[in-house]
Protein backbone atom coordinates (compact mmCIF):
# COMPACT_ATOMS: atom_id res chain seq x y z
CA UNK A 1 0.00 0.00 0.00
CA UNK A 2 2.97 2.17 0.82
CA UNK A 3 4.38 1.84 -2.52
CA UNK A 4 1.38 3.06 -4.25
CA UNK A 5 0.56 6.02 -1.64
CA UNK A 6 4.41 7.05 -2.76
CA UNK A 7 3.89 6.54 -6.40
CA UNK A 8 0.68 9.09 -6.12
CA UNK A 9 2.92 11.50 -4.19
CA UNK A 10 5.75 11.75 -6.57
CA UNK A 11 3.11 12.10 -9.06
CA UNK A 12 1.70 14.95 -7.83
CA UNK A 13 5.18 16.39 -7.08
CA UNK A 14 5.41 16.38 -11.04
CA UNK A 15 2.69 18.50 -11.27
CA UNK A 16 3.43 21.00 -9.29
CA UNK A 17 7.31 21.17 -9.87
CA UNK A 18 7.60 22.99 -13.16
CA UNK A 19 6.08 26.19 -10.91
CA UNK A 20 7.55 25.22 -7.94
CA UNK A 21 11.30 24.66 -9.90
CA UNK A 22 10.80 27.47 -12.35
CA UNK A 23 11.63 25.37 -15.65
CA UNK A 24 9.44 25.08 -19.15
CA UNK A 25 8.73 23.35 -21.49
CA UNK A 26 9.84 20.49 -23.02
CA UNK A 27 10.57 19.62 -18.84
CA UNK A 28 7.36 20.95 -17.91
CA UNK A 29 5.35 19.05 -20.46
CA UNK A 30 6.64 16.06 -19.76
CA UNK A 31 5.90 16.32 -16.08
CA UNK A 32 2.55 17.15 -16.38
CA UNK A 33 1.49 14.29 -18.41
CA UNK A 34 3.66 11.63 -16.52
CA UNK A 35 2.49 13.13 -13.14
CA UNK A 36 -1.16 12.48 -13.73
CA UNK A 37 -0.68 8.91 -15.02
CA UNK A 38 1.62 8.90 -11.91
CA UNK A 39 -0.61 9.82 -9.82
CA UNK A 40 -3.73 8.02 -10.91
CA UNK A 41 -2.03 5.20 -10.78
CA UNK A 42 -0.95 5.36 -7.19
CA UNK A 43 -4.15 6.07 -5.83
CA UNK A 44 -6.21 3.08 -7.53
CA UNK A 45 -3.50 0.56 -6.73
CA UNK A 46 -3.92 1.85 -3.25
CA UNK A 47 -6.61 -1.31 -3.31
CA UNK A 48 -5.49 -4.69 -2.69
CA UNK A 49 -6.81 -7.04 -6.03
CA UNK A 50 -5.79 -4.13 -8.95
CA UNK A 51 -2.14 -3.90 -6.84
CA UNK A 52 -0.16 -5.06 -9.47
CA UNK A 53 -1.26 -1.91 -11.83
CA UNK A 54 1.58 -0.34 -9.81
CA UNK A 55 3.95 -2.55 -12.31
CA UNK A 56 2.87 0.24 -15.40
CA UNK A 57 4.97 3.17 -13.27
CA UNK A 58 8.09 1.36 -14.36
CA UNK A 59 7.43 2.32 -18.09
CA UNK A 60 6.76 5.94 -16.65
CA UNK A 61 9.57 5.89 -14.14
CA UNK A 62 12.15 4.96 -16.62
CA UNK A 63 10.94 7.58 -18.78
CA UNK A 64 11.53 9.89 -16.38
CA UNK A 65 15.32 9.08 -16.38
CA UNK A 66 15.66 9.04 -19.73
CA UNK A 67 13.95 12.05 -20.62
CA UNK A 68 16.70 14.26 -19.59
CA UNK A 69 19.26 13.18 -21.70
CA UNK A 70 16.58 12.61 -24.62
CA UNK A 71 15.10 16.31 -24.57
CA UNK A 72 17.47 18.18 -23.07
CA UNK A 73 16.18 19.30 -19.50
CA UNK A 74 17.72 22.09 -17.48
CA UNK A 75 19.76 21.11 -14.65
CA UNK A 76 16.98 21.43 -12.21
CA UNK A 77 14.32 19.58 -13.89
CA UNK A 78 17.10 17.13 -15.03
CA UNK A 79 18.44 16.40 -11.88
CA UNK A 80 14.39 16.13 -10.11
CA UNK A 81 13.21 13.90 -13.07
CA UNK A 82 16.03 11.35 -12.40
CA UNK A 83 15.15 11.63 -8.78
CA UNK A 84 11.37 11.17 -9.49
CA UNK A 85 11.84 8.46 -12.21
CA UNK A 86 14.68 6.05 -9.71
CA UNK A 87 11.97 6.60 -6.73
CA UNK A 88 8.93 5.54 -9.08
CA UNK A 89 11.05 2.27 -10.54
CA UNK A 90 11.68 1.44 -7.22
CA UNK A 91 7.99 1.73 -5.94
CA UNK A 92 6.77 0.08 -9.10
CA UNK A 93 6.42 -3.52 -7.67
CA UNK A 94 2.97 -4.44 -6.66
CA UNK A 95 4.37 -4.76 -2.61
CA UNK A 96 3.39 -6.61 0.11
CA UNK A 97 1.81 -10.43 0.53
CA UNK A 98 -1.61 -10.66 -0.71
CA UNK A 99 -4.01 -11.81 2.19
CA UNK A 100 -7.08 -12.56 -0.15
CA UNK A 101 -7.01 -14.11 -3.73
CA UNK A 102 -9.83 -12.21 -5.85
CA UNK A 103 -11.43 -13.72 -8.86
CA UNK A 104 -8.10 -16.28 -9.45
CA UNK A 105 -6.14 -13.15 -9.66
CA UNK A 106 -5.07 -11.64 -13.36
CA UNK A 107 -4.89 -15.12 -15.51
CA UNK A 108 -9.10 -15.71 -14.33
CA UNK A 109 -9.32 -12.77 -16.73
CA UNK A 110 -8.29 -15.68 -19.36
CA UNK A 111 -8.88 -18.64 -17.33
CA UNK A 112 -12.32 -18.79 -15.54
CA UNK A 113 -11.85 -22.35 -14.55
CA UNK A 114 -9.62 -21.30 -11.81
CA UNK A 115 -12.24 -18.89 -10.42
CA UNK A 116 -13.87 -21.90 -8.70
CA UNK A 117 -10.56 -22.88 -6.98
CA UNK A 118 -9.83 -19.46 -6.10
CA UNK A 119 -13.28 -18.29 -4.01
CA UNK A 120 -12.21 -21.94 -2.68
CA UNK A 121 -8.81 -20.88 -1.31
CA UNK A 122 -10.83 -17.61 -0.33
CA UNK A 123 -12.73 -19.66 2.03
CA UNK A 124 -9.64 -20.74 4.03
CA UNK A 125 -8.24 -17.28 4.45
CA UNK A 126 -8.74 -17.22 8.46
CA UNK A 127 -7.75 -20.68 8.76
CA UNK A 128 -4.10 -20.72 10.58
CA UNK A 129 -1.53 -22.06 8.37
CA UNK A 130 -0.73 -25.72 9.22
CA UNK A 131 3.29 -26.42 8.69
CA UNK A 132 5.08 -29.47 9.23
CA UNK A 133 9.02 -29.89 9.99
CA UNK A 134 11.05 -32.51 9.86
CA UNK A 135 14.26 -32.40 11.48
CA UNK A 136 12.83 -29.86 14.02
CA UNK A 137 14.60 -30.31 16.93
CA UNK A 138 17.56 -28.79 16.58
CA UNK A 139 19.46 -26.19 13.73
CA UNK A 140 17.58 -25.32 10.71
CA UNK A 141 14.61 -26.94 11.55
CA UNK A 142 14.15 -25.66 14.73
CA UNK A 143 14.84 -22.02 14.02
CA UNK A 144 12.28 -22.55 10.78
CA UNK A 145 9.71 -23.66 13.36
CA UNK A 146 10.17 -20.51 15.12
CA UNK A 147 10.16 -18.83 12.40
CA UNK A 148 6.74 -20.10 11.13
CA UNK A 149 5.42 -19.98 14.77
CA UNK A 150 5.99 -16.10 14.79
CA UNK A 151 3.04 -15.46 11.97
CA UNK A 152 0.91 -18.08 14.07
CA UNK A 153 1.05 -21.46 12.30
CA UNK A 154 0.54 -24.43 13.58
CA UNK A 155 3.57 -26.74 13.49
CA UNK A 156 3.92 -30.39 13.50
CA UNK A 157 7.68 -31.10 15.02
CA UNK A 158 8.91 -34.50 13.53
CA UNK A 159 12.68 -35.54 14.73
CA UNK A 160 13.93 -38.49 16.74
CA UNK A 161 14.74 -36.54 20.00
CA UNK A 162 12.50 -36.07 22.06
CA UNK A 163 14.40 -33.38 24.50
CA UNK A 164 14.83 -31.54 21.28
CA UNK A 165 11.42 -31.53 20.26
CA UNK A 166 9.95 -30.94 23.97
CA UNK A 167 12.59 -27.43 23.83
CA UNK A 168 10.89 -26.46 19.76
CA UNK A 169 7.35 -27.07 21.11
CA UNK A 170 8.35 -24.39 24.07
CA UNK A 171 9.43 -22.01 21.77
CA UNK A 172 6.82 -22.51 19.23
CA UNK A 173 4.59 -21.75 21.90
CA UNK A 174 6.56 -18.98 23.18
CA UNK A 175 6.14 -17.48 19.80
CA UNK A 176 2.79 -17.67 19.41
CA UNK A 177 1.67 -20.59 17.28
CA UNK A 178 0.79 -23.96 18.23
CA UNK A 179 3.01 -27.14 17.98
CA UNK A 180 2.49 -31.11 17.89
CA UNK A 181 5.30 -33.16 18.99
CA UNK A 182 5.87 -36.25 16.90
CA UNK A 183 9.16 -38.51 17.43
CA UNK A 184 9.56 -40.24 14.13
CA UNK A 185 12.56 -41.62 12.25
CA UNK A 186 12.10 -40.34 8.95
CA UNK A 187 14.08 -43.80 7.53
CA UNK A 188 10.65 -44.96 8.73
CA UNK A 189 8.09 -44.28 5.58
CA UNK A 190 4.90 -45.91 8.07
CA UNK A 191 6.15 -43.60 10.59
CA UNK A 192 5.75 -40.70 8.61
CA UNK A 193 2.78 -41.30 7.10
CA UNK A 194 1.54 -41.99 10.91
CA UNK A 195 2.74 -38.51 11.61
CA UNK A 196 0.85 -37.15 8.81
CA UNK A 197 -2.14 -38.56 9.33
CA UNK A 198 -2.05 -37.23 13.49
CA UNK A 199 -1.20 -33.87 12.31
CA UNK A 200 -4.47 -33.76 10.28
CA UNK A 201 -5.94 -34.92 12.75
CA UNK A 202 -5.01 -32.23 15.40
CA UNK A 203 -4.36 -29.48 13.33
CA UNK A 204 -5.80 -29.41 10.37
CA UNK A 205 -4.82 -30.17 6.52
CA UNK A 206 -1.42 -29.83 6.02
CA UNK A 207 -0.48 -26.29 4.04
CA UNK A 208 3.43 -26.89 3.94
CA UNK A 209 5.67 -29.35 4.65
CA UNK A 210 9.41 -29.05 5.04
CA UNK A 211 11.60 -32.07 4.63
CA UNK A 212 15.01 -31.32 6.48
CA UNK A 213 15.95 -33.91 8.44
CA UNK A 214 19.99 -35.26 7.52
CA UNK A 215 22.31 -37.60 9.04
CA UNK A 216 26.08 -37.31 7.90
CA UNK A 217 29.37 -38.87 8.14
CA UNK A 218 32.47 -37.50 7.92
CA UNK A 219 35.25 -39.45 6.75
CA UNK A 220 37.18 -40.78 3.60
CA UNK A 221 35.34 -43.28 0.93
CA UNK A 222 37.84 -45.95 1.60
CA UNK A 223 37.05 -45.57 5.34
CA UNK A 224 33.40 -45.58 5.04
CA UNK A 225 30.94 -48.65 5.73
CA UNK A 226 28.18 -50.08 3.66
CA UNK A 227 26.21 -49.59 6.32
CA UNK A 228 27.19 -45.65 6.41
CA UNK A 229 26.16 -45.06 3.27
CA UNK A 230 22.97 -46.56 3.65
CA UNK A 231 22.24 -44.85 6.77
CA UNK A 232 22.76 -41.34 5.55
CA UNK A 233 20.88 -42.13 2.05
CA UNK A 234 17.60 -43.15 3.82
CA UNK A 235 17.80 -40.06 6.33
CA UNK A 236 18.91 -37.46 4.22
CA UNK A 237 17.26 -38.53 0.70
CA UNK A 238 14.93 -41.82 1.52
CA UNK A 239 13.50 -38.78 4.79
CA UNK A 240 13.23 -36.34 2.15
CA UNK A 241 10.87 -38.75 -0.19
CA UNK A 242 9.14 -40.42 2.41
CA UNK A 243 7.81 -37.05 3.50
CA UNK A 244 7.12 -35.73 0.33
CA UNK A 245 4.53 -38.89 -0.50
CA UNK A 246 2.93 -38.23 2.50
CA UNK A 247 2.22 -34.68 1.75
CA UNK A 248 1.39 -35.44 -1.98
CA UNK A 249 -1.49 -37.46 -0.75
CA UNK A 250 -3.28 -35.29 0.97
CA UNK A 251 -2.49 -32.23 -0.89
CA UNK A 252 -2.57 -33.25 -4.35
CA UNK A 253 -6.76 -34.26 -3.58
CA UNK A 254 -7.28 -30.73 -2.34
CA UNK A 255 -4.99 -29.21 -5.84
CA UNK A 256 -2.83 -27.07 -2.79
CA UNK A 257 0.19 -26.75 -0.82
CA UNK A 258 3.64 -26.35 -1.04
CA UNK A 259 6.46 -28.96 -0.39
CA UNK A 260 10.16 -26.98 0.32
CA UNK A 261 12.96 -29.49 0.06
CA UNK A 262 15.94 -28.16 2.00
CA UNK A 263 19.08 -28.52 -0.11
CA UNK A 264 22.33 -27.49 -0.04
CA UNK A 265 25.11 -26.11 -2.13
CA UNK A 266 26.82 -29.66 -2.01
CA UNK A 267 23.51 -30.79 -4.07
CA UNK A 268 25.31 -29.03 -7.10
CA UNK A 269 29.32 -29.17 -5.87
CA UNK A 270 30.04 -32.43 -3.70
CA UNK A 271 33.44 -31.48 -1.51
CA UNK A 272 35.95 -34.09 0.20
CA UNK A 273 35.08 -35.95 3.02
CA UNK A 274 31.42 -36.02 2.95
CA UNK A 275 30.51 -38.28 0.16
CA UNK A 276 26.96 -39.90 1.62
CA UNK A 277 25.56 -36.42 2.48
CA UNK A 278 26.66 -34.85 -0.91
CA UNK A 279 25.60 -37.44 -3.00
CA UNK A 280 22.04 -37.69 -1.29
CA UNK A 281 21.56 -33.56 -1.80
CA UNK A 282 22.30 -34.88 -5.02
CA UNK A 283 19.60 -37.57 -5.22
CA UNK A 284 17.09 -34.79 -3.24
CA UNK A 285 17.78 -32.05 -6.22
CA UNK A 286 16.90 -34.98 -9.08
CA UNK A 287 14.20 -36.46 -7.22
CA UNK A 288 12.50 -32.74 -6.90
CA UNK A 289 13.13 -31.55 -10.56
CA UNK A 290 11.55 -35.11 -11.69
CA UNK A 291 8.27 -34.15 -9.53
CA UNK A 292 8.16 -30.85 -10.51
CA UNK A 293 7.95 -32.10 -13.93
CA UNK A 294 5.09 -34.47 -13.28
CA UNK A 295 3.24 -31.59 -11.26
CA UNK A 296 3.28 -29.22 -14.40
CA UNK A 297 2.17 -32.10 -16.67
CA UNK A 298 -1.13 -33.09 -14.19
CA UNK A 299 -1.70 -28.95 -14.28
CA UNK A 300 -1.33 -29.59 -10.47
CA UNK A 301 -1.47 -26.55 -8.01
CA UNK A 302 0.80 -28.27 -5.56
CA UNK A 303 4.10 -26.53 -5.23
CA UNK A 304 7.50 -27.97 -4.41
CA UNK A 305 10.46 -25.95 -4.04
CA UNK A 306 14.11 -26.34 -3.70
CA UNK A 307 16.27 -24.04 -1.25
CA UNK A 308 19.86 -24.52 -1.19
CA UNK A 309 21.81 -23.73 1.84
CA UNK A 310 25.03 -22.44 2.57
CA UNK A 311 27.57 -23.56 5.69
CA UNK A 312 25.43 -22.67 8.47
CA UNK A 313 25.79 -22.50 12.35
CA UNK A 314 23.76 -25.51 13.26
CA UNK A 315 24.86 -27.96 16.02
CA UNK A 316 24.87 -30.71 13.58
CA UNK A 317 28.93 -30.85 13.77
CA UNK A 318 28.88 -31.12 17.50
CA UNK A 319 27.27 -34.93 16.94
CA UNK A 320 27.92 -36.12 13.52
CA UNK A 321 29.91 -38.80 13.26
CA UNK A 322 33.46 -38.41 12.28
CA UNK A 323 36.87 -39.90 11.85
CA UNK A 324 38.68 -36.53 11.16
CA UNK A 325 41.16 -36.21 13.41
CA UNK A 326 40.16 -32.09 13.96
CA UNK A 327 36.75 -31.38 15.66
CA UNK A 328 34.23 -30.84 12.21
CA UNK A 329 33.21 -27.41 11.53
CA UNK A 330 31.17 -25.72 8.56
CA UNK A 331 33.11 -24.89 5.85
CA UNK A 332 33.01 -21.14 6.06
CA UNK A 333 31.67 -18.01 5.28
CA UNK A 334 29.06 -19.42 8.07
CA UNK A 335 25.34 -18.33 8.25
CA UNK A 336 23.29 -18.66 11.58
CA UNK A 337 20.56 -21.02 11.08
CA UNK A 338 17.52 -17.91 11.18
CA UNK A 339 18.80 -16.66 7.61
CA UNK A 340 17.95 -20.81 6.50
CA UNK A 341 14.70 -19.91 8.25
CA UNK A 342 14.00 -16.86 6.54
CA UNK A 343 14.54 -18.64 2.95
CA UNK A 344 12.26 -21.63 4.12
CA UNK A 345 9.14 -19.18 4.96
CA UNK A 346 10.01 -17.40 2.06
CA UNK A 347 9.84 -20.42 -0.15
CA UNK A 348 6.69 -21.79 1.53
CA UNK A 349 5.24 -17.95 0.66
CA UNK A 350 6.33 -18.42 -3.10
CA UNK A 351 5.57 -21.65 -3.49
CA UNK A 352 5.97 -20.64 -7.83
CA UNK A 353 9.67 -20.27 -7.11
CA UNK A 354 11.44 -23.33 -8.60
CA UNK A 355 14.51 -22.90 -6.19
CA UNK A 356 16.40 -20.17 -4.16
CA UNK A 357 20.18 -20.15 -3.61
CA UNK A 358 20.75 -19.02 -0.24
CA UNK A 359 24.30 -16.56 0.28
CA UNK A 360 26.68 -15.92 -2.32
CA UNK A 361 29.01 -19.00 -1.50
CA UNK A 362 25.85 -21.08 -2.67
CA UNK A 363 25.85 -19.37 -5.94
CA UNK A 364 29.25 -19.11 -6.36
CA UNK A 365 29.32 -23.42 -5.61
CA UNK A 366 27.00 -23.58 -8.19
CA UNK A 367 28.20 -21.39 -11.30
CA UNK A 368 31.96 -22.65 -10.25
CA UNK A 369 30.91 -25.88 -11.22
CA UNK A 370 28.98 -25.20 -14.23
CA UNK A 371 31.97 -23.71 -15.49
CA UNK A 372 35.29 -24.50 -13.94
CA UNK A 373 34.64 -28.28 -12.59
CA UNK A 374 37.94 -29.80 -12.99
CA UNK A 375 39.68 -26.41 -11.39
CA UNK A 376 37.70 -26.73 -8.47
CA UNK A 377 38.41 -30.82 -7.93
CA UNK A 378 41.88 -29.77 -7.64
CA UNK A 379 41.25 -26.96 -5.39
CA UNK A 380 38.88 -28.92 -3.37
CA UNK A 381 41.67 -31.35 -3.15
CA UNK A 382 43.85 -29.02 -1.88
CA UNK A 383 41.48 -26.82 1.00
CA UNK A 384 38.88 -29.00 1.29
CA UNK A 385 40.15 -30.54 4.23
CA UNK A 386 41.76 -28.20 6.60
CA UNK A 387 38.39 -26.53 6.00
CA UNK A 388 36.08 -28.75 7.61
CA UNK A 389 37.86 -29.13 10.71
CA UNK A 390 39.48 -27.29 13.17
CA UNK A 391 42.82 -27.32 14.97
CA UNK A 392 41.23 -28.55 17.96
CA UNK A 393 41.26 -32.61 18.23
CA UNK A 394 37.54 -34.53 18.51
CA UNK A 395 36.76 -35.32 22.26
CA UNK A 396 37.40 -38.30 23.82
CA UNK A 397 33.89 -40.03 24.20
CA UNK A 398 32.24 -37.72 21.58
CA UNK A 399 28.50 -39.23 20.97
CA UNK A 400 27.63 -39.08 17.53
CA UNK A 401 23.56 -39.20 16.33
CA UNK A 402 24.03 -41.81 13.10
CA UNK A 403 21.77 -44.54 14.36
CA UNK A 404 20.32 -42.85 17.73
CA UNK A 405 19.77 -38.96 18.81
CA UNK A 406 22.03 -37.07 21.41
CA UNK A 407 20.41 -36.84 24.29
CA UNK A 408 19.29 -33.24 25.39
CA UNK A 409 18.33 -30.14 23.83
CA UNK A 410 20.53 -29.02 21.70
CA UNK A 411 18.66 -25.87 20.21
CA UNK A 412 19.13 -23.78 17.20
CA UNK A 413 22.65 -22.72 16.60
CA UNK A 414 25.87 -24.37 16.70
CA UNK A 415 29.07 -22.70 18.55
CA UNK A 416 30.22 -20.80 15.95
CA UNK A 417 28.15 -17.74 16.95
CA UNK A 418 31.57 -15.47 16.92
CA UNK A 419 32.01 -16.65 13.40
CA UNK A 420 28.36 -16.79 11.85
CA UNK A 421 26.61 -13.99 9.88
CA UNK A 422 22.86 -13.10 10.88
CA UNK A 423 22.09 -11.54 7.95
CA UNK A 424 22.98 -12.37 3.74
CA UNK A 425 22.58 -9.56 1.25
CA UNK A 426 22.51 -12.41 -1.18
CA UNK A 427 18.86 -13.54 0.11
CA UNK A 428 17.21 -10.48 0.34
CA UNK A 429 18.42 -9.89 -3.16
CA UNK A 430 16.65 -13.44 -3.83
CA UNK A 431 13.30 -12.51 -1.85
CA UNK A 432 13.61 -9.33 -3.32
CA UNK A 433 14.11 -10.04 -7.32
CA UNK A 434 12.14 -7.02 -8.79
CA UNK A 435 13.69 -4.20 -6.84
CA UNK A 436 17.23 -5.35 -7.58
CA UNK A 437 15.86 -5.82 -11.33
CA UNK A 438 14.60 -2.25 -11.43
CA UNK A 439 17.47 -0.65 -9.56
CA UNK A 440 19.60 -2.59 -12.43
CA UNK A 441 17.68 -0.91 -15.50
CA UNK A 442 17.21 2.29 -13.74
CA UNK A 443 20.92 2.01 -13.32
CA UNK A 444 21.74 1.08 -16.58
CA UNK A 445 19.17 3.47 -18.48
CA UNK A 446 20.88 6.61 -16.07
CA UNK A 447 24.51 5.15 -17.57
CA UNK A 448 23.48 4.72 -21.40
CA UNK A 449 21.60 8.44 -21.04
CA UNK A 450 24.87 9.83 -19.34
CA UNK A 451 27.28 8.63 -22.54
CA UNK A 452 24.92 9.84 -24.90
CA UNK A 453 25.09 13.08 -23.20
CA UNK A 454 29.22 12.83 -23.10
Amino acid sequence: MWGSILSAAVGIWLMIAPAALDYGAPASTSDRIVGPLLATVGLVAVFEVVRPLLWLNLALGLWLVAAPWALGFPADARWNSLACGAAVALLSQARGRSTRRYGGGWTALFRPERMARAAEDAGHGDRRRVVVITGASAGVGRAAARAFAARGARVGLLARGVDGLEGARREVEAAGGEALVLPVDVADAAAVERAAAEVERVLGPIDVWVNNAMASVFSPVSEMRPEEYRRVTEVTYLGYVHGTLSALRRMRPRDRGVIVQVGSALAHRAIPLQSAYCAAKHAIKGFTESLRCELFHDRSHVRVTLVDMPALNTPQFEWVKTRLPGRPQPVPPIFQPEVAADAIVFAADHGERKMMWVGLPTAKAVLGNRIIPALLDRYLSRKGYDSQQTDEPVPEGRRDNLWAPVPGDHGAHGRFDARARARCAELWLAKHRGVAAVAAAVVATALVGALAAW
